[in-house]
């Protein structure tokens, strides 16, 4: 409820937790609004309704009561071409398998600096609606027979079985399709506005890109960074974004020296090696020649005098020594590339094992209550 809330911008109140949510002064949501396949009841358009039905039909306190996702809009579109795509795969990919769908549409305030970063977010039922409306099953029982067909029983003599899954919307599988599917569809309305421009719904490292990957946030997060709150992860994003484009920027200066090398080599026609200091000169004299005021011949000067000071220094007088000198520094480059990726994977690793840390501290207490129950009916009662 607490989520549902946060994200549509609304007050609700979870009849559940007896708990209200009230986010009626949280800025930076468009619209939102709730899409219902056809057998379901119209009352579930009130979200409040809703959501209250989904946690009351949950008998574990700890269920998973929705799955949630968090889409980027494209700047290269306008909103209401936005709105249109988010609703279109929405209704092709969730409505249509029977869940119910609760979108929300925010364009958040951006940094100073920063780029607008218009997202939608999505919450949909886990269960699967019944052909009456009503909520079915998550799972269901699939009992283990021996080899005569008879159903085989556990040292407590109850039947042994495995849960399976009703429907197919939990597996990778599922997500995978989901993420191909907005890819594709993006790029078709991409292609429609001549834009050339594509997205790619695969990893860095399944593109083939060597950056890395940022953390998950999730929605706490989320809602602290967007209240102006400063998050260990959000930092760490933010610092890996910017790892990210600095390294680009690198190898791409890395690789436009190289082809200039290259090209200055094939044009020579001398058959001694030149001087950087000559190749400087005729470079500069060129830049002079079509210089338009002295502010930027003086500018040239001074560049001029900067990069013989450093040529200098490292003592690099041909095109190989300064060829020897940038594979050097691409090679201390993406040595220190691959140490920082280490580094992050390992940051990962360590909020991992805090997190089942957390855990087991949270379920610690339940645990113990369960051993110490004697009596199988009891404890078969306290495990259901």
């Amino acid at each position: 409820m607490a989520s549902a809330a946060y994200r549509a911008g609304e007050r609700l109140y979870s009849s559940y937790y007896g708990e209200v949510s009230d986010y009626t002064k949280k800025g930076g949501v468009i619209a939102s609004e709730i899409m219902l396949p056809p057998h379901a009841p119209e009352i579930y358009l009130d979200r409040a309704t809703l959501w209250n039905a989904v946690e009351n039909c949950e008998k574990h306190p700890k269920a998973q009561l929705a799955y949630s996702f968090d889409i980027a809009m494209q700047n290269e579109l306008t909103l209401e071409e936005n709105m249109e795509l988010a609703r279109k795969f929405v209704q092709e990919q969730f409505v249509t398998k029977g869940m119910i769908a609760d979108l929300a549409f925010h364009s958040p305030e951006k940094e100073d600096g920063g780029i607008p970063n218009p997202h939608f977010h999505v919450m949909t039922t886990m269960r699967p609606l019944n052909p009456d409306g009503t909520w079915g099953q998550k799972q269901r029982r699939e009992y283990l027979l021996d080899e005569d067909g008879n159903r085989i029983r556990d040292k407590n003599g109850d039947y042994m079985f495995n849960a399976v899954h009703t429907t197919d919307w939990h597996e990778p599988e599922t997500l995978e399709h989901w993420r191909e599917q907005w890819a594709a569809a993006v790029n078709t309305k991409f292609e429609e506005k001549g834009l050339d421009v594509r997205i790619d719904h695969r990893s860095y490292v399944r593109q083939g890109l060597d950056l890395i990957p940022t953390v998950h946030e999730g929605a706490n997060v989320r809602q602290m960074e967007a209240k102006g709150i400063r998050t260990e992860k959000g930092e760490l994003n933010r610092w890996i974004k910017a790892t990210n484009r600095l390294m680009q920027d690198v190898r791409k200066k890395i690789k436009a020296l190289f082809v200039w090398m290259a090209e200055v080599k094939e044009e020579l026609s001398k058959p001694q090696t030149p001087s950087l200091a000559d190749l400087l000169i005729a470079y500069y004299n060129q830049r002079n020649a079509g210089a338009w005021s002295n502010k930027a011949r003086i500018g040239n000067l001074k560049q001029f005098a900067e990069a013989v000071n450093y040529l200098t220094e490292n003592k690099l007088l041909t095109l190989e020594d300064l060829q020897e000198r940038l594979s050097s520094v691409n090679e201390e480059f993406e040595a220190l590339s691959d140490s920082m990726k280490k580094k992050s994977a390992r940051i990962k690793e360590l909020q991992e094992l805090i997190r089942e840390g957390e855990n087991y501290q949270r379920l610690k207490p339940v645990h113990t209550e369960l051993n110490n129950i004697k009596f199988k009916k009891q404890r078969e009662k306290f495990e259901t």
